[in-house]
Parts: C-alpha cells; structure tokens; sequence
C-alpha cells in the first residue's frame, strides 16, 4: 500500500497512525517533494474513476493560478497543472496492493481501504 501525504496534513497524519494501528504496511510518499509525474496522475484518476479536477483542492488550484474549465477537453491540461503545482492534490491518496485507490479524508473511506487491504493475500491478518 502507498499513500501520497504532506506531513504538515491532519488527515494525512490521521491516515498514516490508522494504517499503523491496523498493522497495515504502506510506503509514505511525500507527494510535494516527490511530485508525481503526469502519468501517474492520469493512473491516479484512472483508478478513482474521476477526473483530474475532481482530486485538487480548489483553494490551492485558485492560488497556484489553475484556472481551467472543468472539461473533458481541458483534461490533460488539468493534469499538467497538477503536476506542476502538486499542492493542489487533495490527499491523501491511498492506493492499495491490487490498485484500488482512494482520497482517504473521512474515516469511512480509511476504514474501508484498511478493511479491503486486510482482506487481501498479503494483508494483515483479521481476527
């Protein structure tokens, strides 16, 4: 399991002490100062089954200047941008050892790709 985090993020620490507790292995990826490539950013999407706007955070897209239309044509530019300007990427993501992928902010989504990773050959076990 991987999760892109900035450490200075409250849900990010949150999802990484659950990750802990449930005994799951995961691989941190400080996502600003590894920035992920265009590629894996259309993966990313491609996996959560979104678009690229879908995954940034507005406040940071308007103060890094991303001001494109939410359209299927501006796709790869909304891509490109994100690339660019990695902290408008809403985290964290947590993609699992079978690719499911999520924006883990709630305590839903965490508990649901902790338990789908428990369940997986590999994971932890479950009692």
């Amino acid at each position: 399991m991987e999760i892109w985090l900035n450490p200075a993020c409250s849900k990010c620490r949150t999802a990484v002490a659950a990750l802990d507790e449930a005994g799951v292995e995961h691989t941190v990826r400080r996502y600003l100062d590894d920035v992920p490539t265009v590629d894996e950013l259309a993966d990313v999407v491609a996996r959560l089954d979104v678009e690229p706007w879908h995954i940034a955070r507005d406040k940071e897209a308007r103060d890094a200047g991303i001001d494109l239309p939410r359209e299927p044509a501006h796709r790869d530019a909304w891509l490109v941008a994100l690339a660019a300007h990695p902290i408008a990427i809403q985290r964290p993501i947590i993609t699992a050892a079978d690719g499911t992928t999520v924006v883990a902010r709630d305590a839903e989504t965490l508990a649901q790709i902790i338990s789908h990773e428990a369940g997986q050959p590999g994971g932890p076990a479950t009692a």
